[in-house]
């Protein structure tokens, strides 16, 4: 079939191509149209003006097919049609404009640059093919980085003023040529889905680097990197405490546009940093000073909680230890203060102290040498030779109120202070906390003076003074532990066994390990304490460890004087919560390595529940001790440096030589 001109016309699929200007889709396909026959000397070869078109390759290779593709395949005759209305789209906005000018021209340009290297639209096409898909909503770049990618297709660039100028035949018959034969390839590999070719899946060139772990943890608590292997800190936190790792931070930024997917998020977080990206918009619009339980920005409040502790629990150490008044303190605290078991440090250090070294400042010292730059003294108080410390990370001391403490003297001479008790009140977040450390009256048939010595402190101890109570409709004038909601009472309570030393002895022989059930029949504060007449509301985690008291210095056997004294249960650590369940001992033991005094160190860890408060309290802003943080971290190097050049100095004398 020919046109009215004489030229034969082609029918079958043709490429569609879709540009700007619209005039430019059809030169190829009018191309087709100028073939004219010449016969060559009789031999029945026929040649063109022009190479052949496109769509006349495809054509001849759709000939070849076999009858079952030809069979499922629909081909239509497509003929040009002027180009469609535009679309209504957004007004896109100066700098799109100006940018989606000079892509264009760049395009142009690499395309009259190298002809055999398709446009870097091509490129930008393969990319989105396989790239996987985004969730949510895109942001704006990344929609018109696919605009751009359609709208510059390969064919489009080739066919426009300036790749008609630099087309001759032979390019163009070598491109009908590659045409056809990838199509042809294409229809072979049965390539089809829908009646549309899909392009093959592209491998990389080389293999892609190896996937390194996530640093941007949302758990402040490994920020610090304390111990080497840090990063399985995340695994052993879920399975441990059920720690979700999950960032509301991170969710705002999602839900707020600010990100489309978490590469963006973590390309937010700066990278030398875990902290987590602070619009202006919100700095503008925070109060630290006036703020409401869940107000947005709220220091105390629940997202600023839910930041650093996601599962709203912290990890405390409460230690008491009666040191005779010993002026030796041990070489190393490590053991007393960081136990193998749990394997992480804990959030906050409490510890009670009495019969107190004399030099109470060194003793200050030797802690913060021991917890190191990670923890800051948050506050200390002392009443006679009862010392007490508290030690926080340095992370959370923005989140505590003022530090407020108080004391009793049980003593008939008040100036006497060897017996009484310091109490010390802070609020952390909205939980008030409140440790008392004690020292009760001594001697094994003195029950019901002990019960005094209780009954003193409770009333006497006037606490909190200038922070709000958290609950007070729950508290009482009478009872200073009902006005706190988190209440850890320690020290030497001087509670004994109730039975003779040779009994006691050979339970002790029988049980050598932990078994120490039959001592604690004999008992006096848990039978004191079943009968309710001390501790009202309080509890005590089972005890698997020997009696603390009383050992020969120096040595682990029981008193060997002419007293021969009764092994008990002197040093204790009990516990009482507003709310059920809201306090969890996690392990509660001694440290029979310290030898120094005749009364073992015992401690206790535990698991506290934490609720979001106001602002509106009294902030200690910061406040720690920053002169014994400093002694205590050059203390710290000075004594590592010591210890490696002994390290060094054995080495280099222990080299001898053989005659």
């Amino acid at each position: 079939m020919s046109t009215p001109n004489g030229f034969p016309q082609h029918s079958g699929a043709c490429v569609t191509r879709s540009t700007e200007g619209g005039a430019v889709q059809d030169l190829n396909a009018k191309k087709a149209g100028k073939a004219a026959k010449k016969e060559a000397g009789g031999s029945g070869v026929l040649t063109f003006e022009d190479p052949p078109s496109v769509g006349t390759s495809l054509n001849e290779t759709l000939k070849h097919l076999p009858d079952d593709l030809k069979a499922n395949m629909k081909i239509k005759s497509i003929t040009p049609r002027p180009p469609r209305k535009p679309r209504l789209e957004r007004a896109a906005s100066l700098d799109e404009k100006s940018w989606r000018r000079w892509r264009r021209f760049r395009t142009s340009q690499e395309s009259l640059t190298d002809p055999n290297e398709t446009s870097s639209s091509n490129g930008s096409l393969q990319e989105a093919s396989l790239s996987p898909p985004i969730r949510g909503r895109a942001s704006p770049c990344h929609q018109g980085c696919q605009q751009n990618s359609l709208n510059s297709s390969p064919d489009a660039s080739e066919a426009g003023p300036m790749g008609k100028s630099r087309g001759g035949t032979s390019d163009l018959g070598k491109r009908a040529s590659e045409i056809s034969s990838a199509f042809g390839g294409l229809l072979r590999g049965k390539a089809f889905a829908g009646g549309k070719p899909r392009l093959s899946q592209i491998m990389p060139a080389r293999p892609l680097p190896p996937m390194e772990f996530n640093v941007a943890s949302h758990t402040l608590r490994t920020a610090n990197r304390i111990d080497s292997d840090w990063l399985d800190y995340r695994h052993y936190s879920q399975h441990k405490f059920g720690r979700v790792s999950s960032s509301l931070s991170d969710t705002r930024l999602h839900g707020n546009g600010m990100v489309c997917d978490n590469c963006s998020t973590d390309s937010m977080k700066s990278t030398f940093s875990l902290l987590t990206p602070i619009r202006s918009k919100d700095v503008r619009s925070r109060s630290y000073l006036e703020g409401s339980l869940l107000a947005t920005g709220a220091l105390l409040g629940a997202e600023e909680l839910s930041r650093y502790f996601p599962d709203r629990n912290i990890g405390i150490f409460v230690a008491t230890w009666n040191m005779q008044g010993q002026k030796e303190l041990p070489m190393n605290l490590d053991d007393f203060l960081l136990p193998t078991d749990p394997d992480y440090a804990q959030d906050m250090y409490v510890i009670g102290v009495q019969e107190g070294c004399p030099d109470r400042r060194e003793w200050e010292i030797r802690l913060q040498e021991t917890l190191g730059p990670h923890y800051v003294m948050l506050y200390s108080a002392a009443h006679g030779v009862l010392y007490m410390s508290v030690f926080i990370r340095r992370d959370l001391i923005w989140f505590c109120s003022e530090v407020e403490y108080a004391t009793v003297t049980t003593r008939i001479v008040s100036q006497i202070k060897t017996k009484g008790a310091l109490g010390i009140s802070f609020t952390f977040f909205g939980t008030s906390f409140l440790f008392i450390t004690s020292h009760f009256t001594s001697g094994d048939s003195k029950v019901n003076e002990r019960k005094l010595d209780y009954n003193k402190t409770i009333q006497a101890l006037t606490l909190p003074k200038n922070v709000p109570d958290t609950n007070p409709y729950r508290s009482s004038s009478n009872d200073v532990t009902t006005r706190f909601d988190e209440v850890f009472w320690f020290g030497d309570f001087n509670f004994r066994l109730n039975k003779d030393r040779e009994t006691v002895d050979s339970i002790l022989n029988q049980n050598p390990e932990t078994d120490v059930s039959k001592l604690l029949a004999y008992d006096q504060l848990t039978s004191e304490m079943s009968r309710g007449s001390i501790f009202k509301g309080f509890q005590e985690a089972d005890i698997n460890f020997r009696p603390s008291y009383k050992f020969d210095i120096g040595k682990d056997s029981y008193d060997t004087t002419s007293k021969q004294r009764t092994p008990s249960y002197t040093d204790r650590v009990v516990f009482r919560s507003r709310y059920r369940d809201d306090i969890q001992a996690v392990k509660y033991s001694s440290c029979p390595v310290i030898k120094t005094s005749d009364h073992r160190p015992v401690f206790a860890l535990f698991r506290v529940k934490v609720r979001p408060g106001r602002d509106n309290i009294p902030l200690a802003a910061g406040q720690f001790d920053r002169e014994l943080y400093l002694i205590g971290i050059k203390r710290r190097i000075t004594r590592e440096l010591q210890k490696r050049q002994e390290q060094k100095d054995q080495k280099s004398s222990s080299i001898c030589s053989v005659s």
